[in-house]
């Protein structure tokens, strides 16, 4: 399984290896080499059928899921603005939050269904569904010019671009999403 970034703000993309997946709400003990992490909220989806070279109009047929989620970076790596760092910041295990259960596409394009990241209880992004809803076609159809979707894999965009969540010593951190007024991930991020 391959978990496809498209990254904020531009037609690139990255590949974070499915042992970065967290999908489950437990704790993130952050390694003694990541003194800084940042964040960015996503919108994923889960491929339910192979392709190549997606056409725009057909890409809704290639994805049978979606949801919010967050990517956590190693923001010592990212910051040295490298060709490399971005895949470098993103191999860290257990930093990409892209939780279950997922929804119906159709839910996403709900004009009243709202995304809300929040850190230690204070709102850090939120966005309505149906605004960023249409970036996951056009993300599914870009990347399918560069590789093979199989079943099962998944394509996330970033929604933002990262910003730092801890620095130095902070201790415990608690991270939460909700979608619909519903909890989709809670954890703590634990130095």
């Amino acid at each position: 399984m391959n978990i496809i970034i498209r990254l904020f703000d531009n037609d690139r993309f990255c590949f974070r290896p499915d042992t970065t997946w967290e999908r489950e709400n437990r704790d993130f003990f952050s390694p003694d080499f990541m003194r800084r992490i940042f964040f960015t909220p996503v919108i994923f989806a889960r491929i339910g059928r192979a392709g190549k070279c997606i056409g725009r109009k057909f890409a809704g047929r290639y994805y049978d899921a979606s949801n919010f989620g967050m990517l956590m970076y190693n923001g010592d790596i990212l910051e040295e603005n490298l060709p490399d760092s971005v895949a470098f910041a993103s191999m860290t295990d257990r930093t990409s939050i892209l939780p279950f259960p997922l929804y119906n596409p159709e839910v996403m394009t709900n004009e009243n269904n709202g995304f809300r990241l929040s850190i230690d209880g204070k709102c850090v992004f939120s966005c309505m569904s149906a605004e960023v809803a249409d970036k996951i076609g056009n993300a599914v159809c870009k990347a399918s010019e560069i590789i093979s979707l199989r079943t099962g894999d998944m394509v996330a965009v970033e929604l933002d671009a990262p910003k730092e969540i801890i620095s130095g010593g902070n201790s415990r951190i608690c991270v939460d999403g909700s979608f619909c007024e519903n909890e989709i991930f809670r954890f703590d991020i634990i130095r």
